[in-house]
């Protein structure tokens, strides 16, 4: 049994693949047997200790979000909270997740200190030249230099984490996401007989290709009557969408639904036929295999790492483009018309072959097997990967933290912090 901590700024009530992933691969690790914890930052009301669904124990810290759901990377100022909550739970492996979250690498430098392993998962692709890629690309050059290993969840994504966070190949994995298929299942009935639906679940953000989205939504609304659209999500790009369909006049058509619960997701899916995604970047695309769980015929943008998602009967690929998304719409609409589609329930069966959870827990188990095995580092070689970085002054910042760890050591013992129960979930009973 391993005693594992996952962090992130992004969780639960936040909505989002990153916060699905780290909640489901919880779920999973609980039933195998290990003990789990999550540490997150404090959503309104939401602090403290809470507990979820087959005991799983989050940590809601009380520290203010500082821009886009992460907080203050200031390295030092949480140091008493997270080595009294690693120190507490017995944490043997500290899972990091997300490179924009400043909590999951804070917590991952002080448990390098602390003697812990580490493990990193990096959701999202970056580029190299803007300005905000440049700095995060350096923070996590930073954060996986002494970190035993990385997790990447496509190989596209693997060969953009080596290069830019410059990090040897052997120390990064390739584990997809998976979906709860048991929970997206097709629905036909829900469908509409005499419309064919477009559905797009999506934020609406520029990265995720809503200024094509509204253009084809003018042009396919134009020239095909039978066309409607149903889009959930929010973002500072809905006044786009919105724009469109008043200056189009196609407010019985096109339908905003706004912002979802995760749980709500599948209700919308299965009233559409077709599934566009236009994303202009994508690491992995947990929205196309929700989207094929649940029978839909999915057109998407082949960037990033969605070729490696679905097998080409199951996906249109397009460029990122409005004549070669119309294109890959037109010839899933010609399909539909015909008959030329896969059963829906078949679609299910092939996407929970292809991924499930039990599957991916199974190779994260693999991962911390890895990381447990490895010799621990002294201060010295923590300090010589810094090094390595080529950013000297950040090996200060180390060493800073290192002696207000000791400094805590003699302030608050260790043998004066009340040590949690583990629980066995199989038994429900404590296993001290």
């Amino acid at each position: 049994m391993h005693r594992i901590c996952m962090v992130s700024d992004f969780f639960f009530p936040n909505m989002g693949g990153v916060e699905e992933h780290i909640y489901n691969l919880s779920q999973c690790l609980l039933l195998r047997g290990h003990k789990v914890c999550i540490i997150t930052h404090s959503y309104e009301d939401r602090i403290g200790v809470r507990y979820m669904t087959g005991g799983l124990k989050v940590y809601y810290l009380p520290i203010k979000v500082f821009y886009n759901q992460s907080i203050l990377p200031t390295m030092v100022s949480n140091i008493p909270l997270i080595r009294y909550i690693l120190l507490r739970e017995r944490i043997d492996i500290i899972h990091g997740h997300s490179a924009f979250s400043s909590l999951a690498h804070e917590t991952v430098l002080i448990g390098n200190l602390l003697g812990k392993k580490t493990v990193f998962t990096d959701h999202s692709l970056f580029g190299f030249a803007d300005a905000s890629a440049v700095i995060t690309n350096k923070f996590i050059q930073i954060s996986l230099a002494d970190c035993n290993h990385c997790i990447c969840v496509s190989h596209t994504g693997k060969e953009n984490t080596v290069l830019r966070a410059r990090v040897e190949s052997s120390k990064v994995s390739v584990i997809p996401n998976a979906v709860d298929t048991y929970s997206f299942t097709p629905d036909p009935y829900q469908r509409s007989k005499n419309k064919i639906t477009i559905v797009v679940v999506s934020r609406l953000v520029y990265r995720k290709g809503v200024d094509l989205t509204a253009q084809i939504i003018g042009e396919l609304c134009d020239k095909y009557k039978e066309i409607d659209f149903l889009i959930a999500g929010d973002g500072p790009k809905r006044w786009l969408l919105e724009e469109i369909r008043e200056r189009k006049g196609l407010q019985d058509r096109v339908t905003l639904l706004g912002s979802l619960e995760h749980s709500q997701v599948r209700n919308v899916l299965v009233k559409g036929d077709i599934f566009l995604n236009t994303s202009l970047t994508e690491a992995y695309c947990m929205a196309i295999v929700e989207a094929a769980s649940c029978g839909l015929k999915v057109v998407s943008t082949k960037v990033g790492g969605i070729p490696e998602v679905l097998p080409e009967s199951l996906i249109y690929l397009t460029e990122p483009n409005v004549p070669s998304l119309m294109e890959g719409l037109e010839r899933a609409i010609s399909d539909l018309k015909t008959g030329k589609i896969i059963c829906p329930f078949t679609c299910n069966m092939m996407v929970r072959k292809f991924y499930n959870w039990e599957n991916i827990s199974s190779r994260t188990e693999i991962v911390y097997q890895k990381v447990i095995n490895e010799n621990e580092k002294s201060l010295g070689e923590h300090l010589h990967s810094y090094l390595n970085t080529g950013v000297w002054p950040f090996v200060l910042v180390v060493s800073l933290v290192f002696i207000i760890l000791k400094l805590y050591d003699y302030l608050v013992p260790r043998k004066y912090i009340d040590i949690s129960p583990d629980y066995n979930r199989k038994f429900n009973k404590k296993c001290l």
